[in-house]
């Protein structure tokens, strides 16, 4: 929070929300990390060496790389080891706000607002620049105990949703054995393993249980994000 001066209440049951989360005590710099999502396939060619980006963008400071593996290739022979249905569906809301056509892998989407290729490691990196300058001021995101808050600010039109990712920040190597990629080892870095949405959120104060986990070892993050595939507004990794 540094010297940003925030205004808290306490409510019952001792969870602490924030409120007046816009005020001019608040630094214009306060920034939220960039967010990188790759949508990738153990199944695609083209996506062998796709984790090598995430592995690199995952070391720099303030960036949140994150790997959703798709499911829709697995046709081809190779039943992705990670993939599951609702990273596709992410992806496929993607689709209209970013006036993409169809799906495709490998894509890198930044901050819900553009997209690229990931094969293009230059287009990558001007999204990424283009996006640390980007939204101020983001309503924050605070933790306690078993519950995660939401402080106020300017909700996206249509309102927001707040999001749950937990994700395997181990390097995982894949062998695989079928389809287009056969005799392929795939690397993939901060593999997501969970996707939760939590709930909406409308600009107001909110606050929301946090699900278990029975993996302990995975990393969480919370976004606020527009609603159906919106540009993400606030993002934080959670200890």
């Amino acid at each position: 929070m540094g010297t940003c001066v925030r205004l808290f209440r306490r409510l019952r049951g001792g969870i602490w929300l924030a409120v007046g989360l816009a005020a001019t005590a608040c630094p214009v710099s306060a920034r939220s990390p960039v967010v990188v999502e790759l949508f990738t396939s153990q199944g695609c060619a083209s996506c062998v060496k796709a984790g090598e980006l995430v592995a690199e963008l995952a070391a720099r400071p303030r960036i949140i790389a994150l790997t959703f593996d798709v499911d829709y290739w697995d046709y081809l022979g190779w039943q992705d080891t990670f993939a599951r249905s609702e990273f596709a569906d992410r992806q496929r809301a993607y689709l209209k706000p970013l006036g993409v056509h169809d799906v495709y892998t490998p894509e890198v989407v930044v901050n819900g607002r553009r997209e690229t290729p990931a094969v293009d490691p230059q287009a990558v990196d001007k999204l990424i620049q283009d996006a640390q300058h980007g939204v101020q001021d983001p309503p924050q995101i605070i933790v306690r105990k078993k519950t995660l808050a939401v402080g106020a600010g300017p909700a996206p039109k249509g309102g927001g949703e707040v999001w749950l990712i937990r994700y395997d920040p181990r390097e995982q190597s894949v062998a695989v054995k079928k389809g287009e990629t056969r005799g392929a080892v795939v690397v993939e870095r901060n593999v997501v393993r969970e996707l939760i949405r939590l709930g909406a959120w409308r600009g107001r104060p909110k606050t929301f249980r946090l699900p278990e986990t029975e993996d302990a070892s995975l990393t969480s993050v919370a976004l606020v994000q527009g609603a159906h595939g919106g540009a993400i507004i606030a993002a934080r990794k959670l200890q």
